[in-house]
């Protein structure tokens, strides 16, 4: 039976650090309120020029370089974001061509569930025998986009990339996938302008929506809600219950969200991974990034079994069942 497996993994975050003690002294906030209401301590931030295909270029390169490949092996790059370079091209094409690759790229949007819809795609590709090594990646220079004299929502976003490389295997790999899309939740977050419903105006501008707007407590209710409905249903999909869980990685949006999920899954508060309080909300790359900070750390072990489980503006979600297969390389 052909099946996709993760063989390689990286990742990327700028190096420019966005500390609380820095956002008090631009906002009316305090570090005592972000952490009590986000667990966040610290973001990092693109440096000037740079972009977010820079940063999935190099955590794409990292991913290769894992799994011992080279850009030319690959069939496919998906990229999850929404936060491309421009409107056209797509932040994909400028990253086939960063890595030297000499295949499709394509970009995926579905905000914060990003990769995770990415990674059904490459999933469902290479276990049909249409791909055989897929390079997925997720990456947001969401701090772009964020309008810094609105403290509900600057304090929340950070940069980075995360990738995998998914190839055809004959052991479970990826295994159940559950995703979902419900528009009617499409004002709860986003960017109203610069699309082609609201065109860029001198009255966008200063009605400043060209930045993230966010309705967090209509955004909190539907991430309580959905994060056990989906992981359930891709659990029972892959005939496992949350008892066979070694870890699980979630969407890293908020920690008080975060912290919702023992009493609603019945799960150990210690297989639940983190780092928001040191990358905040990355969109589409946190739960790669939080993945290759488990494998990394060696925290990942051949049979483990990881559920990856994301939300975001759309408002979309999706989980994945995972059983680990690699070695630790590096």
């Amino acid at each position: 039976m052909r099946t996709a497996i993760i063989t390689g993994i990286g990742a990327y975050v700028p190096d420019s650090k966005l500390t609380n003690e820095y956002l008090e002294s631009i906002v009316d906030t305090s570090d005592e309120w972000i952490i009590s209401r986000t667990g966040i301590r610290e973001r990092r931030v693109c440096a000037p020029g740079q972009a977010t295909s820079d940063l999935a270029i190099l955590a794409g390169a990292a991913a290769l370089e894992d799994a011992g490949l080279a850009a030319t092996d690959l069939d496919l790059i998906i990229l999850g974001t929404s936060t491309p370079d421009q409107i056209i091209p797509s932040a994909a094409s400028q990253v086939q061509i960063g890595l030297g690759a000499v295949c499709a790229a394509v970009d995926m949007n579905a905000a914060c569930t990003g990769f995770i819809f990415a990674l059904h795609q490459a999933t469902a590709l290479v276990e049909s025998g249409r791909a055989k090594r897929v390079l997925v990646i997720g990456a947001d220079a969401l701090t772009r986009f964020v309008d810094f004299t609105d403290r509900a929502t600057c304090v929340l976003f950070g940069d980075g990339a995360g990738a995998v490389v998914v190839e055809a295997g004959q052991e479970p790999g990826i295994l159940g996938i559950d995703l979902g899309t419900d528009g009617s939740g499409g004002a709860y977050l986003g960017v109203p302008a610069g699309g082609s419903a609201k065109p860029c105006t001198a009255e966008t501008l200063a009605a400043r929506d060209h930045f993230i707007h966010m309705t967090g407590s209509e955004v909190f209710k539907f991430a309580a809600r959905i994060i056990p409905e989906t992981l359930e249903r891709s659990l029972a999909a892959s005939n496992l219950t949350i008892d066979d869980v070694t870890w699980l990685v979630p969407h890293q949006a908020n920690q008080r969200i975060t912290n919702t999920i023992p009493d609603r899954l019945n799960v150990a508060p210690e297989a639940i991974a983190s780092n928001i309080a040191w990358m905040g909300n990355t969109s589409a790359a946190s739960i790669p990034l939080l993945l290759n900070d488990l494998y990394t750390d060696g925290q990942l072990n051949p049979g483990d079994t990881i559920a990856l489980v994301a939300f975001g503006a759309g408002m979309t979600w999706g989980s994945v069942i995972v059983r680990w297969t690699k070695e630790r390389t590096r």
